[in-house]
């Protein structure tokens, strides 16, 4: 703790200290971290001391402070008890997340009351997958409640890994009968006739996102077997053109780099029984200049129809490393 990097120290007069009890001890080192590197983050970011004394954690700073790193603190430590993990990423989470109010972003009262119920999670075969952030609560929340669910904000958000999680749930429960996950080819810098092979072999870099997260949810025997008989589908844009989609769960992914016309023809395809979602980040869009994205245009078209949930994402919702929420801001604050 001593090589932590802290702010000037406050005033004697505005010190404040709170002692919380923490009764399990081996959760209580769990939440410290290897080397108390949880205690040292918290200490970095809000500029507060932390002192463990046994089963006791001594938060010393300014009070407002004090009391954010409390509550960071009894958070964790209750994520703990419920037979979770903590880890680097949920005490970045949890400092961005965890007491500020702006954290509901985008939200709107709807969404903010679908979280409210508490823990949001999705089974699947081979994980228990659990959305860290308000935002992606409440965007599980309508991936469940409703048809055609869009997805928008920055890289690294969980948009595209929490829809095919809830696709993979919807579908070994039973409530789909295939899944089907797309995306425009479209060539960021590379040309895909000079890649080697046939089209699928040219096409499959393009997928590979989609192939990694299902890889994380379904064992790998049974994920190509489910591929072979068509049961599950990752393929380009294109190929969803004069389909109709009935009884499956369908995911288009980096829908910004679809056209008005692609992003039309994807949406029509909506067959009776089937799920539909959309993620796109407008910050990363690939057409040539002069060709309007599909994605913008549907949020501007769609936006009013009520059976259509749009959810967006800021770079308070990152959960890859830390780091990567930084770089976004900064590339956001340029733009």
């Amino acid at each position: 703790m001593g090589n932590t990097a802290s702010p000037p120290a406050p005033g004697p007069d505005s010190l404040h200290e709170t002692a919380v009890e923490f009764p399990d001890n081996k959760l209580l080192i769990d939440l410290c971290g290897e080397y108390d590197r949880n205690l040292a983050e918290i200490e970095r970011v809000l500029g507060v001391q932390i002192v463990r004394r046994g089963n006791l954690l001594s938060v010393l700073g300014e009070e407002a402070p004090a009391a954010e790193a409390t509550g960071v603190l009894n958070a964790l430590y209750a994520r703990l008890e419920g037979g979770k993990d903590v880890d680097f990423a949920d005490v970045d989470r949890e400092l961005r997340m965890g007491a500020d109010d702006e954290a509901t972003g985008g939200l709107d009262g709807d969404q903010l009351e679908m979280f409210k119920g508490g823990a949001v999670e999705i089974r699947t075969r081979k994980k228990l997958v659990e959305p860290r952030t308000d935002a992606q609560k409440a965007y599980v929340q309508s991936l469940y409640a409703h048809e055609l669910v869009f997805g928008i904000g920055p890289a690294g958000t969980g948009k595209t890994y929490l829809a095919v999680a809830v696709g993979v749930n919807m579908f070994i429960e039973g409530h789909v009968d295939r899944i089907i996950l797309a995306r425009p080819a479209v060539e960021a810098g590379e040309k895909l006739g000079y890649l080697p092979g046939d089209m699928k072999e040219k096409v499959d870099p393009y997928m590979q996102p989609l192939y990694d997260a299902l890889n994380d949810f379904l064992p790998g025997k049974q994920l190509a077997k489910l591929i072979e008989e068509k049961r599950i589908e990752i393929a380009p844009l294109a190929f969803m053109r004069g389909r109709t989609l009935s009884n499956a769960f369908v995911v288009l992914d980096e829908a910004q780099n679809a056209t008005s016309m692609q992003m039309k023809m994807f949406l029509t395809r909506l067959g009776e029984g089937s799920r539909m979602v959309v993620t796109g980040d407008r910050t990363q869009i690939d057409l040539p200049r002069g060709v309007p994205s599909g994605l913008s245009d549907a949020e501007r078209l769609l936006g009013s129809i009520p059976q259509i949930s749009f959810n967006y994402f800021t770079s308070r919702d990152v959960v890859r490393h830390p780091l990567v929420a930084a770089i976004i801001e900064a590339y956001e604050a340029d733009g």
